[in-house]
C-alpha cells in the first residue's frame, strides 16, 4: 500500500504538487497558502501557469508543468476547492490516479488537521486496486511526502486517516472478493486472521450446529439450500472503562441467488456484494480497537449463502426466528431481513447494548428512492439519528433519515406467523425496516437501520471512490464512534 510520510519544509523534492483554489466567479484561481515555503521566483512562475492551465480551483483538478532544468524538475498544480476535508479527500483522489506512473511525489499542504486527514484518505482509497491477476497496469507509485510544518504535530492525524483508509480497504477487499472463494466459513476466518494477535479482542464463530442448538432459525433458513453451511461471527472490543456499548449488526449474504425465488442474471451477478453489510461492520469494529476508542463495540455478522437445492427454504415457509418470534416469507429473494432478526434478537437479550445499529445491502428500494450514492437511515430517536448522520457526512459519506411509517404496519400481517417478511406491497424500503423493528425490543427507541444497498458499489470512479466496492459505512461508523466516549 501507498506509503504515506510526514516531513518538514526543510526537503528539496524532485516533484512538488501546489494546491490551488478558487477566488470568485470572475477572478482567477490562487495558490492556496500552505506551511510549505517556495522561492519567490517558483511562485511567480506558478502563478502564471494558472490562466494557460485552465484551473479554476475545483477539487481534484490537476495539472503537471516540467521544468528541465529547475529545481523541482516537475510542478503540479492540484485544485483544492474551499480546502474544507471533503474536497481535499477529493483531491487526494484524484491525485492518486494522476501520479499513478510516478514513483515519489511531495505535496504541500496546509497544517490543518482537516486538509492532512482529507488528503491521506483520498490517497490511500483513491490508488486502491482489486485485482486476482497480475498482468495489466500496476500503479508504480510508492510514496507521497507530506510537506507540513510541524511533522510531528500532525502524527496522530496521519495515523487516524491511514487506520480509518485501511479498514475500508479491508471492507472493499472482502466484498469484492468472488462467492466461489467468499463464503460463510471463509469469511470468519478472515475476521479471525484480522483479529489474530490482539488479546483486547475477543471473537465468537458460531457454526450449524451450534445455530441450531440456540434458535437461530433465520440464518440457518437462509443457509440451508448450500453446500457451504452458514455463520454467525461475534467480534467484541471492550476498552477499559467503556460507558457506552454499541452492537452494531451488518447483513452477510456471501453469494445470493434469489433462493428458489430466483433471480434473474443481471440481478445475480453482482450479488458477491450482499454481504458488505457485515464487512463494514467488522472493520468498524477493528479500526475502533485498533484507534483504541473508548467505547465498546460488538459486532454480529449472520453469514449464510442463498443458494437454489434440495434443502433451500420454500416461499411459504414459517421460520422461527431467535427468541421465539415467527416470520412467514413468500419471497426467497428477501432473505437479508431473515438473518438480521436473528443477530438482532441475539443482540437485544443477551448482549444488552445501550445503543443498535444495523447495516444491510437491504433493498433495492433504497436506489430507486435515494439514488446511488445515499444510504437510507431508519430510527425513532433523533438524537441518534443526527448522530450518524453528522458522522457519515464528516467522514465523506451520505445518507437520508427516511420515515418509519406505522401505517404500513398492516403489510406485515400473516394469517399463519407472527409476521409477514415479504408482503408484496410497495414501499419496500420502509416495510423492511419495519420488519426489523419488529426484533428490537426495549432497544425500539435506540436502534437504527442503515440500507446501503445502493452506495455499497460504484459503477464509475468518483472523488475517492473507484469501480466495485466502496466499503461505505466504515469511516461513518468510526467518525460516530469517536463521538461516544
Amino acid at each position: 500500500m501507498l506509503a504515506i510520510r510526514l516531513v518538514s519544509g526543510s526537503t528539496r523534492p524532485d516533484t512538488l504538487v501546489l494546491p490551488v483554489r478558487p477566488v470568485g466567479l470572475d477572478a482567477p484561481p490562487e495558490l492556496a497558502p500552505t506551511a510549505y515555503r517556495p522561492g519567490d521566483g517558483l511562485r511567480a512562475e506558478a502563478a502564471s501557469l494558472l490562466p494557460a492551465a485552465r484551473l479554476t480551483g475545483a477539487p481534484g483538478e490537476v495539472r503537471e508543468h516540467l521544468r528541465p532544468d529547475g529545481e523541482p524538475a516537475r510542478l503540479w498544480l492540484l485544485g483544492v476547492g474551499d480546502g474544507d476535508e471533503s474536497a481535499w479527500r477529493s483531491a487526494g483522489a484524484a491525485l492518486a490516479r494522476a501520479a499513478a506512473g510516478e514513483t515519489q511525489i511531495t505535496i504541500a499542504i496546509s497544517d490543518g488537521v482537516a486538509a492532512l486527514r482529507g488528503l491521506v484518505e483520498g490517497l490511500l482509497l483513491g490508488s486502491y486496486r482489486f485485482r486476482l491477476t497480475e498482468t495489466g497496469p500496476r500503479p508504480a507509485l510508492a510514496r507521497v511526502d507530506v510537506l507540513v510544518a510541524d511533522p510531528e504535530a500532525l502524527a496522530g492525524t496521519l495515523a487516524e486517516a491511514r487506520t480509518t483508509a485501511e479498514m475500508t480497504r479491508l471492507a472493499r477487499d472482502l466484498t469484492n472478493t468472488p462467492s466461489s472463494t467468499k463464503h460463510p466459513e471463509w469469511f470468519a476466518d478472515q475476521v479471525a486472521a484480522a483479529a489474530s494477535g490482539r488479546t483486547d479482542l475477543h471473537l465468537r464463530v458460531r457454526g450449524p450446529r451450534e445455530l441450531a442448538a440456540e434458535g437461530f432459525g433465520g440464518i440457518l433458513a437462509v443457509g440451508g439450500g448450500s453446500a457451504r453451511g452458514p455463520r454467525l461471527v461475534e467480534l467484541d472490543w471492550r476498552p477499559a472503562g467503556a460507558r457506552t456499548h454499541v452492537v452494531l449488526v451488518g447483513k452477510g449474504i456471501t453469494f445470493d441467488t434469489g433462493g428458489i425465488s430466483i433471480k434473474p442474471v443481471p440481478a445475480m451477478k453482482l450479488m458477491r456484494k450482499d454481504m458488505a453489510g457485515a464487512a463494514a461492520v467488522v472493520a468498524a469494529t477493528l479500526g475502533a480497537a485498533a484507534l483504541r476508542l473508548p467505547v465498546r463495540v460488538t459486532t454480529l455478522a449472520p453469514l449464510a449463502e442463498n443458494m437454489v437445492s434440495g434443502s433451500a427454504f420454500r416461499p411459504g415457509d414459517v421460520i422461527r426466528h431467535y427468541g421465539g418470534l415467527t416470520s412467514e416469507s413468500t419471497n426467497s429473494d428477501a432473505e437479508g431481513r431473515l438473518v438480521l432478526a436473528d443477530a438482532m434478537a441475539y443482540a437485544v437479550r443477551e448482549l444488552t447494548p445501550d445503543l443498535l445499529v444495523d447495516l444491510a445491502t437491504l433493498t433495492g428500494a433504497n436506489a430507486v428512492a435515494l439514488g446511488k450514492r445515499h444510504a437510507a437511515l431508519y430510527s425513532e430517536n433523533d438524537d441518534l439519528a443526527a448522530g450518524l448522520l453528522a458522522g457519515i457526512g464528516a467522514a465523506g459519506e451520505r445518507a437520508w433519515r427516511m420515515p418509519l411509517a406505522d401505517d404500513y404496519l398492516e403489510y406485515l400481517a400473516s394469517d399463519i406467523a407472527d409476521l409477514h417478511s415479504s408482503p408484496a406491497r410497495g414501499a419496500g424500503s420502509v416495510v423492511a425496516a419495519l420488519f426489523l423493528r419488529e426484533f428490537t425490543g426495549e432497544l425500539r427507541d435506540r436502534w437504527a437501520h442503515l440500507d446501503m444497498s445502493a452506495p455499497s458499489w460504484s459503477d464509475d470512479v468518483h472523488g475517492e471512490l473507484v469501480k466495485g466496492a466502496t466499503g461505505w459505512g466504515v469511516r461513518g461508523l468510526l467518525r460516530w464512534l469517536a463521538t461516544l466516549g
